[in-house]
């Protein structure tokens, strides 16, 4: 931590600023990313960040944080936890930024009470296409671009700086497992935990789920708490999505376990919530000898963009004589009352298992001086409703003759059930439905206000044409 490296951290970021042509388009020049959806190459200089990886300071007595854009998620709870406190919402993978998951958007087990990561920003400093930094805050001059800016992804500016609000934790997290054999249920059963904060009568301070098949799903629910006592370790042999079946009592339906905070909060990057066994991390002969501090995102991510530079996956199934594949790497949000009604039938359209589910609210009160109907025109989710992300991770064989088939079947469905899908990965929309979907008229408002010579990419062209 410190300010004075901070300092020279903007000092390169502005330098970098200058050294870019004036006709280039301004991107990133970071090596690694958390996106799915291939990039054009950029021929130009980018942005130098190097030096915005840092926790600036942290305040536990305010329970706030000034933390530098680019500092990943591993290093922002690494810096908090020793007062006790963490992020309000941590998102699942380690090297997730700060300012990605505000500008990209996020979300974990306790935003069904925290919301998402933009919630709990105080104010932000941004850099802007012109090369400024500016600050926003909710209620100053900038306030526009203080509630534009999530589900921007960098074509808005890029943050430099954000103080944010942590919360208070426990050292430990006990979990119970708690099994449904209709998706139904589970949605039932979800909506009143989220309305009392509890189930049967104790406490609820963390709630996610898993589908396993349409006849098997669980929602894991957390209890912060500081009781001494045993705990799991999922960083080696043992693997956190298969505990969840493998702890579970057929007979009474619930199953316990326990984790330290730290190894709870980052309890589905070991195995990238069960993406690993793709690279077959997951067999335990080969888990044995796989080094351990290689069980984790950031190497996995390495391989991944191995595979987007020289198409192994595809070489592999062609010497099979399979089709390619078409990536289905999503996450969407649906009402809540629609989970049901989209779970099923993605598992009757889609051959992808297990899925991931993760309700969400937007925090209460709403941030003053935001829009009481759409707080946030980017990504616009309704206040007192509650949503539910669904997250899906693999891949189908291509459909000849229309790319993004199934991604484009998942878009569709999605819109129908009044969701939202975010714009990590690929996605198919003309541009018309997604400007409807992604606050098209305040988007060209504030480009034309923080961006106005267009030196950053449009937020079309960039995740739907990948430029």
């Amino acid at each position: 931590m410190g300010a004075q490296g901070f300092d020279q951290g903007v000092a390169t970021l502005l330098k970098s600023y200058r050294d870019i042509p004036p006709g280039a388009t301004v991107r990133l020049a970071k090596k690694t990313s958390n996106l799915f959806r291939k990039r054009a190459e950029n021929p130009h200089p980018g942005l130098d960040v190097s030096g915005l990886d840092r926790v600036i300071s942290v305040d536990p007595d305010a329970k706030t944080a000034d933390v530098a854009g680019m500092c990943t998620y591993e290093n922002l709870v690494a810096a908090t936890l020793p007062y006790g406190l963490a992020p309000k919402v941590v998102p699942q993978l380690k090297t997730i930024t700060l300012g990605g998951a505000v500008t990209g958007l996020g979300i974990e087990s306790t935003s069904f009470r925290n919301g998402l990561p933009h919630e709990s920003v105080l104010e932000i400093d941004v850099l802007t296409g012109d090369g400024e930094i500016i600050t926003a805050t909710p209620a100053n001059e900038n306030a526009d671009l203080f509630f534009g800016f999530p589900n921007s992804y960098g074509t808005l500016g890029y943050s430099v700086r954000l103080k944010i609000e942590l919360e208070s934790v426990q050292p430990y997290v006990a979990l119970r497992h708690v099994r449904f054999d209709r998706v139904e249920d589970l949605q039932v059963a979800m909506a009143a935990i989220i309305s009392d904060g509890s189930y049967r009568g104790e406490r609820v301070d963390y709630l996610d789920g898993v589908v396993f098949t349409a006849d098997e799903s669980y929602l894991t629910l957390g209890r912060q708490t500081d009781e001494s006592g045993p705990t799991s370790d999922y960083t080696g042999m043992d693997i956190f999505y298969r505990s969840i079946q493998a702890r579970t009592a057929a007979a009474s339906g619930t199953g316990t376990d326990r984790l330290t905070i730290h190894d709870y909060l980052w309890r589905w990057d070991t195995d990238w919530f069960w993406c690993s066994r793709a690279f077959g991390a997951q067999n335990p002969r080969v888990r044995r000898f796989w080094p351990k501090k290689l069980l984790r995102s950031s190497f996995y991510w390495k391989l991944i963009a191995l595979d987007h530079r020289y198409n192994i996956g595809d070489k592999l199934s062609a010497r099979k004589g399979e089709p390619p594949n078409e990536r289905v790497v999503q996450d969407i949000e649906v009402p809540i009352e629609n989970t049901t009604a989209y779970v099923e039938w993605f598992l009757g359209n889609i051959p992808i298992e297990p899925i991931w589910l993760c309700p969400l609210r937007l925090r209460e009160p709403a941030v003053e001086g935001s829009d009481p109907v759409r707080p946030w025109p980017l990504y616009p989710l309704e206040p007192r409703r509650t949503y539910v992300n669904i997250g899906f991770w693999s891949a189908v064989p291509v459909t000849p003759g229309d790319p993004g088939h199934t991604n484009k079947l998942i878009e569709h469905k999605v819109a129908e059930l009044d969701g939202h899908k975010s714009l990590y990965s690929e996605s198919f929309y003309p541009p018309d439905e997604f400007d409807e979907l992604y606050g098209g008229e305040n988007y060209r408002l504030l480009k034309k206000q923080y961006d106005p010579r267009g030196r950053l990419l449009d937020l079309y062209a960039k995740a739907v044409k990948r430029q």
